[in-house]
């Protein structure tokens, strides 16, 4: 009898944090992008607090315990919610207009406290800042000038300035998805495999163990069955050190912003089994070899790795991406908007327009169709950039339920670009603008 040892050694992290939620910031962002996100945010904030005490990042697994959790809102207007997150241990921080112009003191709330909270006798090792407001950076810089990890959830278009003093960037996308009911985990899913039932022994002996994919299986069969047996197996590739090294991967690809480089991802195979590096990759010769027997599931190509429920080759750095002039590139490197031409951009917005107009619009749903609209008019535009465009027509006040017109879309679009331009302090003339807007807009609004 064969025994197989599936006992994992790992060493897991654990950090101690301090959580500060700028509530309105969060709310109000995650409104626009998708109403049902926003109520799930504020209605079961323990559901998405439960979420986020596990993680992995280069290092390997991580668990945190949030030490310190600080919500921040204005109870003028959202003191409805303000019971939820006193049930899931929050210190809810009553923050009130005390300006005309409405805006609350939760700003200075929540800098004050994390600043206290960075000299404490306590040393928290990771600050968490939920907010998409880059008023924020100064004190991010701050905690990564004392050695403390910071990680940023935004809910909304946040600077690129206040995005790159991060160690982690949770976006508003994953944030979303994040606050609602998740669906049953795919890293560790068991899966039917279909198995030959084994040849009765001779003289009336017990049936060898069929084994597959590193796990082991012992079925009893009639003799001279010859069907397939369905058994539950774990998903795992034929080859050694397939167990943490794929779990590994498969967050580091699943929770990245874009396609990743191939590279980063093998060094986050070897760290997670470091035999990998002097064992020819597990027999397979090579990275990308392992990597498509073991998680045949990503995407690969081009020297990327991906995930094909978000993104598609399209995707890809040298995929659809043009050399701009300097004043346009200056912009996709500031504003993180998507590498496209006037043309391509003229045929996304088009298919957004059209899609709104025959479809009720479902953000998931909508980008899909319109990225397959897009290919299909053989324009190699994928998901990630569909997705892009729809948060800023949203983030920018667009309501897509209304079936708003191809040149309304293209308009909202151009002036969110210029305002994340303007907000990032490029310093743009009257012709830069201009420019920008027929550029980003495809040429469907005028100058």
């Amino acid at each position: 009898m064969t025994i197989i040892d599936t006992t994992e050694t790992t060493d897991v992290r654990r950090l101690r944090c301090a959580l500060f939620v700028d509530f309105d910031n969060v709310y109000i962002g995650l409104k626009r992008l998708d109403p049902a996100a926003a109520e799930a945010f504020a209605g079961s904030p323990a559901h998405w607090l439960t979420a986020l005490e596990t993680g992995s990042d280069a290092d390997g697994d991580f668990t945190r315990r949030f030490l310190v959790r600080s919500c921040y809102l204005n109870p003028s207007t959202f003191s409805q919610f303000r019971p939820n997150f006193t049930r899931a241990g929050f210190s809810v921080v009553d923050c009130p207009s005390l300006t005309q112009q409405g805006k609350s003191s939760a700003d200075i709330n929540l800098v004050l406290d994390a600043v206290d909270a960075l000299s404490a006798q306590t040393r928290y090792d990771e600050f968490v800042i939920l907010s998409a407001d880059a008023d924020f950076t100064p004190l991010a810089l701050r905690c990564r000038a004392a050695d403390r990890r910071v990680t940023i959830i935004t809910a909304g278009p946040a600077a690129s300035a206040y995005r790159a003093v991060a160690d982690t960037v949770i976006t508003a996308d994953e944030l979303a998805e994040l606050v609602k009911d998740p669906e049953p985990s795919t890293v560790d899913e068991v899966v039917p495999v279909q198995v030959a039932a084994p040849e009765p022994a001779r003289g009336g002996g017990r049936a060898a163990a069929s084994t597959r994919g590193g796990g082991s299986s012992s079925t009893p069969a009639a003799a001279g069955s010859a069907a397939p047996v369905v058994v539950a197996a774990p998903v795992a590739a034929p080859v050694t050190w397939t167990g943490p090294a794929r779990r590994a991967v498969l967050r580091l690809v699943r929770s990245a912003e874009r396609p990743l480089n191939g590279g980063a991802v093998a060094q986050a195979a070897q760290k997670a089994e470091p035999a990998l590096a002097t064992s020819a990759w597990g027999g397979a010769g090579g990275f990308f070899p392992w990597l498509a027997r073991v998680a045949p599931e990503l995407g690969a190509a081009s020297g990327f790795v991906w995930d094909p429920k978000r993104f598609s080759e399209a995707d890809l750095p040298t995929a659809g991406g043009v050399d701009l002039p300097p004043l346009q590139r200056q912009v996709v490197e500031v504003t993180d908007i998507p590498n496209l031409p006037t043309e391509r951009y003229r045929v996304l917005l088009t298919a957004l327009a059209d899609d709104v107009a025959a479809t009720p619009f479902d953000r998931p749903e909508t980008a899909r169709r319109v990225r397959d609209a897009c290919q299909a008019a053989g324009q190699p535009i994928g998901r990630g950039s569909v997705n892009t465009v729809i948060s800023g027509v949203l983030y920018a006040g667009l309501d897509l339920a209304t079936r708003p017109s191809a040149q309304k879309v293209a308009e909202t679009w151009a002036d969110n670009v210029v305002g994340l331009c303007r907000g990032a302090r490029m310093e743009l003339a009257p012709a830069d603008v201009s420019a920008i807007r027929t550029w980003v807009g495809g040429g469907l609004v005028g100058r």
